[in-house]
């Protein structure tokens, strides 16, 4: 659904979709930068360059190239020193949010979480069906 919205870059207003978070002036901007990175690396010398590499020789900033890569206009594929860094840790990766050591490590949290949850329950239960018997005018659970 759209909504009008202020540009993040320049603050004017515009309507905002799902195809563009910026108004039509920056989104021209991020168009031509795109054009310069892509002829850049595009070049069979430059293939092989790494984000830093692109950046001091473009002049695009770092957060809009990993833009660029993050929905799709720069296919790693075919540039194999391109990643863009995990959500968790910050080490570049090339596919997914988060990198396979955090990965790994989100697993093992869920699977310890789940097996607490379940040891809870068990215990719920077995709390609820125990048995009370008045001794001697105190109450005692079997």
């Amino acid at each position: 659904m759209a909504e009008l919205s202020n540009c993040p870059k320049c603050d004017a207003i515009f309507v905002k979709n799902q195809f563009r978070d910026v108004c039509q002036d920056c989104w021209k901007e991020d168009e031509k930068a795109y054009e310069t990175v892509y002829q850049f690396i595009r070049k069979r010398e430059n293939r092989t360059a790494t984000i830093m590499q692109v950046v001091e020789a473009t002049g695009v900033e770092e957060d809009l190239i990993l833009k660029f890569i993050r929905t799709g206009k720069l296919k790693l594929a075919q540039f194999p020193n391109l990643g863009y860094p995990c959500e968790k840790c910050g080490v570049s990766i090339r596919e997914g949010k988060v990198c396979r050591r955090c990965a790994g490590e989100l697993r093992k949290d869920l699977q310890h979480f789940t097996a607490e949850e379940e040891r809870r329950i068990e215990a719920a239960k077995r709390e609820k069906h125990g048995t009370y018997f008045v001794v001697d005018g105190n109450y005692k659970k079997f």
